[in-house]
């Protein structure tokens, strides 16, 4: 079977079931983010454009990247932090700029990592490095083309960095909490980048890795810098986060590993059609996950031989022995256990009633779905 088609069958192996589960006022919330990173951005771009206008297509791509999609799960996770706290009443409308912010944060993060991944799609769209290689050919400049886009994505990702903080500072919030959400960004920003290095390491040493090694991986990139930090980011601009930090602690990494757990399932099972990222591509480049981890622990010689093949063009041949090693089972079960865990660290926690509903959702959403 051809590389870009579907491996596996998604209707067999996936993260466990979508289940139709929204928090309260869930799409409310985004398109109140959409706005205000729509309008931060205009005012932003326009900046760039007015400098010179060889930075008009660097702006927009910029913007783009930002505003193409995703699921603004960072964002919606520090809203209900933050509503687990203030309660019902406050509105939201003077923190909107800082829930934004973790959105141009991870529009940053989202471009280095296919830089170094070498990715050629992103939510079903050339990724940024793509789009100005292909912008240098057009224009018949001088150079690398490759090296052009490379280089022009790490600038574009590292504005994307800049904005993030001067949004941030936009928070309608007292000076006190202000400042102790940016205590938490910080180490967000931190644990983000400590784990996206070990995720690289992993890439070159996968022999050296293990199931352990692959969930602390997960603990500092995904379920620190999507769940935990986002959680205690919107309790901080609440202003009185104590009583909440241990459960929100133990549901974020708990959901956080949940998630990263079910990306390892569509990384090799996902319909790109849904992820917009290449069907396979754990397989195709033998990245270190803990399903791949799991299925070589669990494989006959035979079955580790093939799982081993680096080059093999036969993709759903490998998908079927991962499956059949057992790996994908326990995965999912380990998804469900998480989840559980998750569920009951809110179980008599000090958190809004709302924002207690919201999050049981946001569980079981992030973690039982196809993209």
């Amino acid at each position: 079977m051809a590389n870009d088609t579907l491996v596996g069958d998604i209707r067999d192996v996936r993260c466990p079931p979508p289940q139709r589960i929204s928090p309260p006022g869930d799409g409310r919330l985004r398109a109140a983010v959409d706005t205000t990173l729509a309008n931060f951005l205009r005012h932003e771009s326009a900046i760039l454009e007015s400098t010179d206008a060889a930075l008009r297509p660097f702006a927009a791509l910029a913007r783009d990247s930002v505003l193409a999609g995703g699921k603004r799960l960072r964002p919606t996770f520090a809203h209900w932090g933050w509503r687990g706290v203030a309660g019902p009443e406050p509105a939201v409308d003077p923190v909107l700029p800082a829930f934004a912010a973790l959105e141009l944060l991870h529009a940053f993060a989202l471009i280095h990592d296919d830089v170094m991944d070498g990715s050629a799609t992103r939510r079903g769209r050339p990724t940024a490095h793509q789009v100005l290689a292909a912008q240098h050919v057009r224009a018949g400049r001088r150079g690398p083309a490759d090296r052009f886009g490379t280089a022009g994505a790490v600038l574009v990702g590292d504005l994307c960095l800049v904005w993030a903080d001067r949004l941030l500072a936009q928070a309608e919030v007292p000076a006190a909490a202000l400042l102790a959400a940016r205590q938490v960004y910080d180490e967000m920003r931190v644990e983000a980048i400590a784990g996206q290095y070990l995720d690289v390491l992993g890439d070159a040493e996968p022999d050296r890795w293990s199931v352990d090694r692959a969930l602390r991986v997960a603990r500092l990139k995904t379920a620190g810098y999507t769940v935990t930090r986002p959680l205690l980011f919107g309790a901080a601009l609440a202003g009185h986060g104590d009583q909440v930090t241990d459960a929100y602690q133990r549901y974020g990494a708990a959901v956080g590993e949940a998630f990263q757990l079910c990306d390892d399932l569509l990384g090799v099972f996902g319909d790109p059609a849904v992820t917009g990222k290449p069907a396979g591509d754990d397989l195709r480049t033998g990245k270190p996950t803990a399903l791949l981890l799991l299925a070589r622990r669990l494989a006959t010689p035979a079955q580790a031989a093939q799982l081993t093949r680096t080059d093999s063009a036969d993709l759903t041949g490998i998908a079927e022995i991962v499956t059949d090693t057992g790996a994908v089972a326990t995965v999912e079960a380990m998804i469900d256990n998480r989840v559980d865990i998750a569920l009951a660290a809110l179980d008599g926690a000090s958190i809004d009633g709302t924002a207690d509903a919201a999050l049981r959702a946001l569980a079981v959403m992030a973690t039982h779905r196809q993209s």
